[in-house]
């Protein structure tokens, strides 16, 4: 029973440290910890599985974790959408950046030399 409390406790702060994304330097840090206790709550899943856990919809602690898995599994969405679109974003600005700079850049023009025949 102590690790199903464990997982309880583990996947509660995981849903809580989900809740809102940082900007900027901090999102590292962020993901960082995201990832540990991600790590945590699969080896105790994992741990529960060798014992031979069976989930019980009439217990109150199985329903709760079952309920903060879909909250977990919809946070992590959102975080990683919110991620994609900041590299999206970051793309886009590097290649206005570019254009800003060298305007030609995407212009394919055969430089050469014209010769007029007449004498």
């Amino acid at each position: 029973m102590q690790l199903i409390e464990q997982l309880l406790q583990v996947s509660a702060n995981l849903f809580k440290l989900l809740g809102d994304i940082p900007k900027g330097e901090e999102r590292d840090e962020y993901i960082d910890n995201i990832n540990d206790m991600l790590d945590k709550r699969g080896k105790i899943i994992e741990d529960l599985v060798q014992e031979g856990f069976q989930f019980d919809e009439q217990n109150l602690i199985h329903r709760t974790l079952l309920e903060l898995d879909h909250g977990i599994k919809e946070r992590l969405t959102a975080v990683m959408n919110a991620v994609k679109q900041d590299m999206a974003n970051l793309q886009k600005t590097k290649k206005s950046e570019e254009q800003y700079f060298n305007p030609y850049s995407n212009v394919r023009v055969m430089d050469g030399m014209y010769y007029d025949k007449k004498n």
